[in-house]
């Protein structure tokens, strides 16, 4: 007879395969994809190496799902901003707050999100993650546009900007080597540096001083 495998199977598998990506995210969140050894995973989840391997066919599997599920995390948090009343600029500043708030208070996720250096595999989920946010943000400057906020403009080419104009300027204050000596003195001036992001993003986009 062919074995069948029983729904209380199904559960436990689905249960292992979740606690290996929460303690892989947990990994990541502490210190980077770097730290994220398939050992440590293993312990963390109560599974053997070989558990993780049977639900993920390598290591660069396990993260590029990882990337994924906490990517799409962020890019809901700024399409739920975007739904913010009034019109399209003052929408996308709200979005555009909630991605530098969000990343500057959880640096290393953010940091791993953003430009550490990844396997193939991560940086394609990067690539889409990057085009998910341009998407949200061509659509708003669309609206912006019919509205008669923003300017009349190449709304994709825009939008992308918007998107590597952000992550740029938080890479420094994200970085490893420099954000435990910028928690310590610039802790107070997060609003600070939002503000400018936000400032410098609306102001290409509108030409207008704000």
């Amino acid at each position: 007879m062919a074995y069948r495998e029983t729904e209380k199977m199904r559960q436990r598998k689905a249960q292992a395969r979740q606690r290996i990506i929460d303690c892989t995210f947990e990994c990541v969140a502490e210190g980077g994809f770097r730290s994220a050894r398939i050992t440590r995973i293993a312990g963390l989840a109560g599974v053997a190496t070989g558990t993780i391997y049977r639900h993920f066919e390598s290591r660069e599997d396990l993260f590029a799902e990882v990337f994924r599920l906490a990517t799409q995390r962020e890019v809901n948090k700024v399409a739920e901003a975007l739904t913010t009343t009034g019109n399209a600029t003052i929408r996308l500043e709200a979005a555009l707050r909630q991605f530098a708030e969000r990343a500057l208070r959880g640096p290393m996720m953010a940091w791993s999100l953003i430009a550490e250096p990844v396997d193939p595999k991560v940086e394609e989920e990067r690539l889409a993650y990057r085009k998910a946010y341009a998407d949200l943000f061509e659509q708003a400057i669309l609206e912006g546009i019919d509205e008669g906020c923003i300017p009349d403009q190449n709304a994709r080419q825009s939008s992308t900007c918007l998107v590597g104009a952000i992550a740029e300027s938080l890479v420094g204050p994200l970085s490893p080597t420099q954000s435990g000596q910028a928690s310590r003195n610039l802790k107070d001036n997060n609003d600070l540096l939002v503000g400018t992001i936000i400032r410098f993003c609306m102001q290409g986009l509108t030409g207008t001083r704000r």
